[in-house]
């Protein structure tokens, strides 16, 4: 078991006759539940109104990995889902522990990650009464979560939380969230544990409509310009594998959207990146240019669309996702298919009888990669370029490597010139836009991936300087824990990003964001107890590369970079995808 860090104040401090929780409680019902769904790891922060629940993981099976906030703690359990394909688990106390996982929260829910999140509660006769560290968890959370619950007896508190676990991967998934009051905790109950299972009208059927699916195949193969567009959900629904083969067979140019980063390779010739406000400018131009859009497991967030009305203007889109409402809510669907990702789509190919002839269009798609290529000047008399950096580790790890990132310029770099060839391996905060997302994300990784006995495959974690401030308290837990991950710092001493809008649209006004106050983050991590590096000039890089991922262990690079590069292609919020901008003139 983990260590444990210091508890938050205790809400209600238990009696000597509840110091050892009998073993037919709420509390031991709620960890042999999660026990009997395969539960491996939870994350979480100790608290009084949570303590029974945590005594009972004191000889579980379950490792607990204490985190330093509830926020990391919600990060750390998203990002373990995200790589494992399962749904990831945190605790909290309640009152400033249930409200520190909200942003977390919030966070798988614009993701649609699976994860349940478990809280204590004062117990149910102060409910309402304005007790030390109450608050309605459960009004907090419902906006954000999928479904949450209030305990009320110990008798159904397993069966509570075994729903929320399997709810939260049935269909689309998304975070629940089981609030457990004190007294249920320490109620008796007879009642055993029992494999969890969703309520049956939450179980959608995987299989589309036959009549939809044939009408969508025909209007594919008629298309002279066929795209596909593969987001989050191909990777959610495990379907990577029959979107490859989906495109393959049939010869059609892939584009992904940032969520679907690693859904196809990369390093495919039929790959154009990922499109959108910084996609790459020929993955921009297809979506502008094609007269049918595959968009398989995507919501059409406004990032990737930006104006709706200029989005993939000349195209039939065909909108395959396994939620009908997610289906013409952003972009009109010409061919609605509701069905899970993979299914659907082999049912798409079955019903094509022959492929689209696109070859011209293939073409057309490599003439604009090579007129708008994600090149870049690094000039050795200047500083650091971070694309640069961001190639090198790409580089010196292998193409299992699984990247964090916080939220940024950095994202983009990493997004933009990391090759990224297999699923679940681009973990980073989509929707919210979560700042500090990456050091709590990276250690979840770690530990999905030790979890299921591939620890020889490297973490990487970009972060800026003002988003690792955030949440760099857990890389204490790294240390702790001894996760060998590489926390990579591309510092410009600015909130990047902001101060790249301030020059484009605020006439270079830098109000809060010059970030020239930074600590030396390599120096701080020696203070944590991880191995700290520097990053001055481009010879320090392959040198500093080789030696922190050799490193056993945490480490932190303190890449200190070109402050004035900005990120490139660009499109201005609610203009059209191929009216990129290439530099800040053209904005």
């Amino acid at each position: 078991m983990s260590e444990s860090a210091n508890a938050r104040g205790d809400a209600d401090e238990p009696h000597e006759d509840e110091a050892a929780t009998p073993a037919g409680t709420g509390a031991a019902a709620v960890i042999r539940t999660l026990e009997a769904a395969g539960v491996d790891t939870a994350f979480g922060v100790q608290g009084g109104a949570i303590m029974p629940v945590y005594d009972e993981l004191y000889d579980s099976s379950i490792d607990h990995v204490t985190m330093a906030h509830e926020q990391g703690a919600a990060h750390a359990a998203d990002a373990y889902g995200i790589v494992t394909g399962d749904t990831g688990v945190c605790l909290a106390t309640s009152g400033p522990g249930a409200t520190n996982l909200v942003t977390g929260i919030a966070d798988a829910s614009m993701d649609s990650d699976a994860m349940l999140a478990l809280t204590g509660q004062v117990p149910s006769d102060m409910v309402g009464s304005d007790a030390f560290q109450e608050t309605d968890t459960t009004g907090v959370t419902k906006p954000i979560t999928k479904h949450n619950y209030f305990a009320s007896d110990a008798d159904t508190v397993g069966e509570t939380v075994g729903e929320a676990f399997a709810l939260s991967h049935t269909g689309r998934p998304g975070p629940t969230l089981v609030d457990l009051p004190k007294d249920v905790s320490f109620d008796e109950t007879d009642e055993p544990a029992r494999p969890p299972e969703a309520p049956k009208r939450e179980v959608p059927s995987p299989e589309a409509d036959r009549d939809a699916v044939d009408a969508a195949a025909q209007a594919i193969q008629a298309a002279d310009r066929p795209l596909c567009l593969f987001g989050g959900g191909v990777i959610k629904g495990d379907a990577s594998e029959a979107a490859r083969r989906f495109a393959r067979e049939h010869g059609i140019p892939v584009v992904t959207t940032m969520p679907g980063i690693g859904s196809f390779p990369e390093d495919d010739d039929l790959c154009l990146s990922w499109a959108g406000m910084h996609g790459t400018g020929y993955a921009n131009m297809a979506i502008t240019h094609t007269d049918c859009l595959v968009a398989v497991g995507t919501r059409f967030d406004d990032r990737l669309t930006g104006g709706v009305e200029t989005f993939a203007p000349e195209a039939d889109v065909v909108h395959v996702d396994i939620d009908p409402a997610e289906i013409s809510k952003n972009v009109h669907a010409d061919y609605p298919v509701v069905g899970d990702a993979g299914t659907a789509l082999e049912q798409l190919d079955a019903a094509m009888s022959a492929s689209p002839d696109a070859a011209a269009w293939r073409e057309q798609c490599e003439t604009w990669r090579e007129e708008y290529p994600m090149d870049y000047a690094a000039p050795a008399d200047e500083p650091v370029k971070p694309q640069f950096v961001v190639e090198a580790f790409d580089a010196a790890t292998g193409d299992d490597a699984v990247v964090t990132t916080g939220v940024g310029q950095h994202q983009m770099w990493a997004a933009q010139y990391w090759t990224f060839t297999e699923p679940r391996t681009f973990v980073s905060s989509h929707g919210l836009g979560t700042m500090g997302y990456g050091m709590p994300a990276a250690i979840g990784a770690r530990v999905a991936l030790d979890d299921v006995g591939e620890s020889n495959r490297d973490v990487v974690c970009f972060e800026g300087d003002g988003s690792f401030l955030m949440t760099m308290q857990e890389l204490s837990v790294a240390v702790r824990e001894n996760h060998d991950v590489t926390v990579v710092v591309l510092n410009n001493e600015y909130i990047g990003m902001v101060r790249q809008w301030q020059d484009a649209f605020f006439e270079g006004r830098h109000m809060a964001s010059d970030y020239d106050w930074m600590p030396e983050f390599d120096a701080l991590a020696e203070a944590f107890g991880a191995r700290g590096f520097r990053i001055d000039d481009y010879d320090d890089v392959a040198d500093v590369v080789s030696e922190a991922l050799a490193y056993d262990g945490p480490s932190v690079v303190d890449a200190h970079i070109d402050p004035r590069e900005n990120v490139y292609p660009m499109v201005s919020s609610g203009g059209a995808n191929g009216e990129f901008a290439l530099t800040e003139d053209q904005l």
